[in-house]
């Protein structure tokens, strides 16, 4: 469903993606591991359309993606929940939730409530606290808010940068099982996680990002590929 093939970003003269390949199937969760400031948020942000690639490819589903704005991303069906979340300001957290159905156009109002209520059902607390402003909910609060905004618009595929950071581990066991949903249902999920005891219990394959460039990849169920993980990252 995602194809990446030869990318490369730059900020400025900075050579921030040195030419990285990867794919994600749809059901697959992917997880894309490394050190800090090795690449990853901005390779997601490249697919998201945050960063415009300076040359390679990036196709979903079949049509090439690369360089588009981020809005027209999002309409094909790519959602991206940020490291930082984005929580609009002077907005309630209903208000923020409805800015994700502009993200699939063409559904009728009673979709649209069906949608709507869907992530009412998933996340309690964002239902009693939806005339609340989003900026003033928790750390945890504004992760399930930032999470269901992309789902109320019904992704085909996501990109999830950063979950579980700084979350108490009730709320992290909460968003890897929201993980392990969107796999059961063909979501084809890119994963950029520190956790990686939590990551590798969900993800099919993943890829070890240092300096730009893939320098591992491996099957998160095999324990020798585990294991070259471990050993890649403390290097």
């Amino acid at each position: 469903m995602i194809q990446i093939d030869g990318l490369h970003t730059h900020y400025g003269l900075s050579h921030i993606i040195q030419g990285v390949t990867l794919t994600a199937a749809p059901g697959e969760v992917v997880g894309i591991f490394g050190r800090n400031g090795v690449g990853k948020t901005t390779l997601l942000k490249a697919v998201a359309g945050w960063v415009r690639p300076t040359s390679g490819a990036i196709t979903f589903a079949g049509t090439a993606v690369g360089g588009l704005a981020p809005d027209q991303i999002a309409r094909r069906g790519i959602g991206f929940v940020p490291e930082d979340r984005r929580i609009f300001p002077g907005l309630s957290v209903q208000e923020n939730l409805e800015l994700g159905l502009l993200q699939k156009r063409g559904r009728r109002r009673a979709e649209e409530a069906a949608a709507m209520e869907e992530i009412y059902e998933r996340f309690p607390r964002l239902r009693e606290r939806r005339r609340q402003l989003g900026t003033t909910l928790s750390g945890g609060e504004q992760q399930m808010l930032a999470i269901g905004r992309v789902l109320v618009g019904s992704p085909s595929a996501m990109l999830i940068d950063e979950p579980s950071e700084g979350l108490a581990p009730m709320i992290v066991a909460e968003i890897f099982a929201i993980v392990r949903d969107l796999k059961e249902k063909g979501v084809a999920v890119l994963l950029v996680e520190q956790n990686l005891h939590e990551a590798l219990a969900v993800c099919d394959r993943f890829y070890v990002i240092d300096r730009g460039r893939v320098v591992l990849e491996g099957d998160a169920e095999a324990e020798h590929d585990r294991q070259k993980l471990v050993e890649a990252i403390a290097v």
